[in-house]
């Protein structure tokens, strides 16, 4: 099969869409040397992927998200490459192909359609003007847990058998590590709860600092609670609790680091904490854990599928039930060391090689037949 994959994430993004687009491609090219791929992006870089990529840059150079680009010369590039299917990673697309192009979307997670309220206007407003048509016409639907899969069932029925569900994957570079160079560039002293993922009100970071301060106020320690991550949108609510929340002193917000120095603050926290209210996956537990973090967790969506019986659960609406798990993992050293064991045994049945190899079987399962029965052009 000759497959095209939209590959934009890579070059437009620094989160999980991102990690996924690049991982399932380069373990695609890595170990799949039956089919032939073409990889669209914004920019040719130096990388594993250059001798695949074609540029497709904007026509609207002013505009992150460029219509004219989306809707009429990508479609007629990949009209004239003739792929047999086209991979549309970051679940808006592909757009106006011919029947007999095969459609692939990865569906990340319906949060703008299930809760549009943690979402700027405009994205709400395009998923839900967009994605019926997308599913309808998509031949099929990947997603990344059983919770995303029955969502999409629920809110389009029509998608049922279109679905396959893989779990993704983590880096090579997430493992337990002891460094301690980074904590000096960024002011932590450990012992230290650890936040990872972008500010904005899905990821519930308001309840992440109403438990820290019910569990300060009875612990009066030198623990700190480190926050990792860039701002995304309706910020408003989290610095005005920030500002005013007792015990600021003993948070440190460090915006967006380095991947590269991720592994040492997940690996020597006392706990990470996920919060989220809802999560197609949620990567960033899965890199704690391969990280032989114990992880407390809220118990909603996909988490529980990650997390497994390695992790600690709480309610999200509830700070105190947060809090107790601090109090928890603070007094029970015993299990505290007995949850890092697990997380790494957890972590270890998730790998990209695993998510592209089953990825691929789909492909063939689904059109292999059909692609080749298909005559020889001249």
């Amino acid at each position: 099969m000759h497959i095209a994959i939209i590959a934009d994430p890579i070059d437009k993004q620094t989160a999980g869409i991102h990690y996924l687009t690049k991982h399932l491609i380069f373990n695609l090219l890595k170990f799949d040397k039956k089919n032939r791929y073409s990889i669209i992006r914004f920019k040719k870089e130096t990388d594993q992927l250059k001798s695949k990529t074609i540029v497709l840059k904007n026509t609207l150079l002013f505009l992150k998200n460029d219509p004219i680009r989306t809707f009429i010369t990508l479609p007629l590039l990949l009209r004239k490459l003739n792929p047999d299917v086209v991979v549309e990673t970051a679940h808006f697309g592909p757009f106006n192909l011919p029947k007999k192009i095969k459609r692939v979307t990865i569906i990340h997670d319906l949060s703008p359609i299930k809760f549009p309220k943690f979402h700027p206007f405009l994205s709400q407003y395009l998923q839900k003007l967009f994605f019926p048509g997308i599913i309808k016409r998509s031949d099929l639907l990947f997603t990344n847990s059983k919770n995303t899969s029955q969502d999409l069932k629920s809110f389009y029925p029509e998608s049922k058998s279109k679905i396959c569900q893989l779990y993704l994957g983590k880096e090579d570079i997430f493992k337990p590590t002891k460094s301690e160079d980074i904590f000096k560039k960024y002011g932590i002293n450990k012992p230290y709860f650890l936040s990872v993922g972008t500010i904005e009100p899905r990821k519930n970071l308001n309840t992440l600092l109403a438990a820290f301060s019910f569990f300060k106020k009875e612990h009066s320690s030198n623990i700190q609670l480190v926050i990792v991550g860039g701002d995304g949108w309706k910020t408003k609510s989290f610095y005005s609790e920030l500002n005013k929340h007792p015990f600021k002193n003993d948070i440190k917000l460090i915006g967006y680091v380095n991947r590269l120095n991720l592994p040492a603050l997940y690996s020597n926290a006392l706990a990470f904490i996920y919060p989220s209210y809802y999560e197609g996956f949620g990567l960033p537990v899965l890199e704690a854990m391969a990280c032989g973090a114990a992880c407390i967790i809220s118990n909603t969506s996909s988490l529980p599928e990650v997390g497994g019986e390695a992790a600690l659960y709480f309610n999200p609406e509830r700070p105190e039930e947060l809090a107790e798990r601090f109090n928890y993992i603070l007094t029970e050293k015993e299990v505290q060391d007995s949850m890092k064991e697990a997380s790494i045994q957890q972590a270890s049945m998730f790998t990209w090689k695993k998510y592209a190899q089953e990825f691929i079987d789909e492909l063939e399962t689904r059109f292999g037949k059909e692609v080749d029965s298909k005559p020889e052009p001249r």
